[in-house]
């Protein structure tokens, strides 16, 4: 067995997109072969129905796939080919926009006006760029929780995990998305696949992501549990960890507990042409695609 070093930690940043909503971008807009195959992730969040009440209204893709959880509130959603629902608490939209679709989401917050949830974009390989549209809405009553003897609770949103599967499936990407809650003082172990690109995304509480070994020289402390802990790589809300190859990853939780996604999938090793929520191959292929917007031929017909 291998632990997965650390590669970077780096905070999550202020963000406005749509009509006003104001998010954090963990990565996007960068170098697409850093993540692959993920191209984005954000995290929008907020108190007051002003944070994010304006919306994403109508906007294209193509190209891709989106995936959108949420935590607090609900999203409403609509879409060119007619579709309409709400994603409420709890619950995943996994998008393959494909050949193209043109859609809006509209969050609401709770009973508090709060509002919070994430979105993370999976690029497409060629051979499916322009596969059919489709939508797979998951219930937050759906999504299998398993939780271990030392208190550990992992919602399985796609992929498996100690013998339970995630209800999502045929993604091209065939990733795992993982909602990791581990206890106060906890040290836990996941095993992830050697040749998948993985991140974790921190969104409550803390934790160090690191081997237990620490390098020589750098400041090490117990937390209130005993453990020790290296207080240089505690990871807090809104941080995103890089992690290099191998099959393990270790969490040191702090004394609050930590939460974060983890997410792993096969890298696409392909070339990338992007522009905005449009993303291609080839330059040609990202002109065309402009082009049957400005056309109104954009949304292909079914076959």
């Amino acid at each position: 067995m291998s632990l997965r070093p650390v590669l970077e930690t780096r905070a999550a940043q202020p963000h406005i997109e749509g009509a006003g909503v104001h998010l954090h971008r963990a990565f996007g807009f960068g170098d697409p072969s850093e993540q692959d195959p993920f191209l984005l992730f954000d995290d929008f969040r907020g108190d007051h129905p002003d944070m994010y009440s304006k919306g994403f209204p109508w906007h294209p893709h193509r190209g891709i796939e989106t995936i959108t959880y949420v935590l607090d509130g609900e999203v409403e959603h609509g879409d060119s080919l007619g579709n309409r629902g709400t994603l409420g608490a709890g619950s995943v939209q996994w998008m393959t926009a494909g050949s193209g679709i043109l859609h809006q989401e509209m969050p609401r917050g709770n009973a508090a006006g709060q509002m919070h949830g994430f979105q993370l974009w999976a690029n497409l390989p060629g051979s499916l760029k322009m596969t059919a549209p489709r939508y797979q809405d998951i219930q937050g009553s759906d999504i299998p929780e398993v939780i271990d003897d030392d208190g550990t609770a992992v919602k399985v949103i796609m992929g498996e995990l100690w013998g339970t599967k995630g209800p999502v499936d045929g993604i091209a990407a065939d990733p795992s998305y993982l909602d990791i809650s581990v206890p106060p003082g906890v040290k836990k172990t996941f095993k992830v696949d050697t040749y998948r690109q993985t991140f974790a995304y921190v969104f409550a509480g803390a934790g160090a992501f690191s081997d237990a070994s620490a390098p020589q020289g750098v400041l090490i402390e117990k937390d209130v549990m005993g453990q020790e802990v290296n207080i240089r790589d505690l990871s807090g809300n809104r941080t995103l960890v890089r992690f290099g190859t191998g099959d393990e990853i270790t969490v040191q939780a702090s004394e609050e507990g930590v939460r974060f996604l983890l997410v792993s999938g096969a890298p696409i090793k392909e070339p990338v042409a992007w522009h905005g929520p449009i993303v291609m191959n080839t330059q040609a292929e990202l002109q065309q695609a402009m082009k049957d917007l400005r056309n109104g031929t954009f949304i292909q017909p079914a076959h």
